[in-house]
């Protein structure tokens, strides 16, 4: 087998630095707090984790939306709900007339604590992306854990009924598939079409995209590739699979990723490898300047998942 010691640098397949050519999404991850442990989670979260943001960092989130006309605001954890800015970020950034995303786990929905959360996101028009690995409930509940596959059906039942993801409603659900280990998605569109036809069939659930991503090797899924020693054929794997394309719409050209402690990073998962931007870049919430919107971008061997292939971002498939 072929070392990843041989895995080129990414800016070698490239064919260069890479660059952001705009900011159109605020993506606000606001904790590692979450209800959930899933096995292939980036971000290492779970119910024992204690990052959070604090009131003073989402106003300074704030301060860049009131000065700088970013259309989106992307929020997600952990489990974003669970943290006490989420509803104030949701309501202050709807004010000022920005689009929000909120990146659920769906069973979030079902907490007691949470029982008006639902509500609250129609209330404000709040686009839900919810993580779905699967029609399937063996594979749900083995990479997400016992359960999570029924609790999940019930959340998606609740967000139709509250009018999410029905056809000509405003109210955007769009689901997220990765794949169960270390494999690469199958195309986008023939997928929803599957993920359409079976939910619809087994349990009447309806919703508007999917969303196809794939694995990222870092944090747990990092650990599961190198316990089962698939780390450098995933790798190889995915530096096969280049897709110069998927490359051209990389997430990270228009977006900056802010940490629950206000640091700035290329994207969620350079966040969690705690490489934040760099080049000169501003490295702070508190210090975003418009130069980040033409910022070299940091890279390294972990954003070959995002260019193989059909290519994967916070929005799906780049192709």
């Amino acid at each position: 087998m072929v070392s990843t010691s041989e895995l080129r640098l990414f800016e070698d397949t490239l064919g260069g630095a890479l660059h952001a050519s705009a900011i159109e999404v605020l993506q606000i991850n606001v904790g590692k707090v979450c209800n959930q442990r899933c096995e292939h989670c980036h971000v290492d979260a779970g119910p024992h984790r204690r990052e959070t943001m604090s009131r003073q960092t989402a106003d300074l989130c704030l301060d860049v939306l009131q000065r700088y006309p970013i259309p989106v605001v992307d929020i997600t954890g952990g489990a974003p709900e669970l943290c006490a800015q989420f509803r104030y970020l949701v309501q202050q950034a709807r004010a000022l007339g920005r689009k929000v995303i909120d990146r659920c786990n769906l069973t979030v929905l079902l907490l007691p604590s949470q029982s008006d959360l639902i509500a609250f996101l129609a209330r404000h028009e709040v686009e839900i992306v919810a993580s779905l690995p699967c029609y399937l409930e063996s594979n749900v509940d083995t990479q997400r854990g016992a359960g999570v596959y029924a609790k999940s059906i019930q959340a998606l039942r609740l967000l139709n009924a509250a009018g999410y993801g029905m056809p000509g409603s405003n109210l955007r659900l769009n689901l997220v598939y990765n794949p169960i280990g270390a494999s690469l998605p199958p195309p986008q569109a023939a997928l929803e079409i599957d993920y359409r036809r079976e939910l619809r069939s087994r349990h009447g659930i309806e919703f508007h995209s999917l969303f196809t991503m794939t694995n990222m090797p870092i944090s747990r899924f990092l650990a599961m590739l190198r316990q089962n020693g698939h780390y450098d054929q995933y790798m190889l794997r995915l530096q096969d699979a280049f897709n110069p394309d998927a490359a051209r719409g990389l997430m990270c050209r228009t977006m900056v990723s802010v940490g629950w402690d206000g640091t700035l990073y290329d994207c969620d998962f350079n966040q969690m490898l705690e490489m934040p931007v760099g080049f000169g870049a501003p490295a702070h919430i508190g210090a975003f300047d418009a130069v980040l919107g033409r910022r070299r971008i940091v890279t390294a061997g972990h954003c070959y998942a995002c260019t193989a292939g059909q290519g994967s971002s916070c929005g799906g498939a780049t192709v």
